[in-house]
């Protein structure tokens, strides 16, 4: 994400925001994978223009909340980035994971962790917008990431645009300003706050998927 837009954290970790790049990718850092079969390894963050770090606090945080929901599940992650939290699922051993990101660079970045980690099996990354991948109409997910580039404002937009991706019970993790927590009240029937925490300027929220009376 846009590293202006959302605060800086000591702790590594990154997304991208919409960019595009071409050349030999450089590293910026280093993100550790908490737990499951990966544990212990590091992901390469590429130096690019518009990544900023996400903090160890927000995943650990997010992961309590998700231990139990993960064995066995297909998961996506629509603004992948260095695709720490898609690949923290896999690890912990999500059925499937999608990784979604529309930058060149940072999906050629990757690809590389992908290989590296012998994940091509488990995890599938798509070189794509969000909206573009949606459009695909992909099968439902029962864990899903939003966590955009704050600069794009596209949450409501895409947490409308997810509700038929959704399996019953779903849960959509999202990260938001929390200046623009009032989107919570315009969220989509479809989905209610079940947790939420706030790190600062930054607030994160877990939703799930329910059922709408006739």
């Amino acid at each position: 994400m846009d590293n202006h837009s959302k605060p800086s954290r000591s702790n590594r970790g990154a997304k991208s925001g919409h960019r595009s790049g071409a050349g030999k990718n450089s590293s910026a850092g280093l993100i550790r994978i908490v737990a499951g079969s990966w544990r212990g390894r590091k992901i390469p963050v590429v130096d690019a223009d518009g990544l900023r770090p996400t903090g160890d606090r927000v995943r650990e945080t997010l992961f309590n909340w998700l231990q139990l929901h993960i064995p066995g599940r297909r998961c996506l992650d629509l603004f992948a980035g260095s695709g720490a939290l898609g690949l923290e699922a896999a690890s912990r051993g999500a059925a499937s994971v999608s990784l979604v990101e529309s930058s060149a660079r940072v999906s050629s970045q990757l690809r590389e962790t992908l290989r590296d980690l012998g994940a091509d099996e488990s995890v599938t990354l798509h070189s794509n917008t969000a909206e573009a991948f949606l459009a695909t109409e992909p099968e439902p997910y029962d864990v899903i990431f939003v966590d955009p580039p704050f600069d794009l404002q596209v949450h409501e937009r895409i947490l409308n645009t997810l509700v038929p991706y959704l399996a019953p019970e779903a849960l959509v993790y999202v990260e938001l300003p929390t200046a623009q927590r009032e989107l919570l009240e315009r969220l989509p029937a479809e989905l209610e706050v079940v947790r939420d925490k706030r790190f600062g300027d930054v607030t994160v929220f877990l939703l799930q998927h329910v059922g709408v009376a006739p």
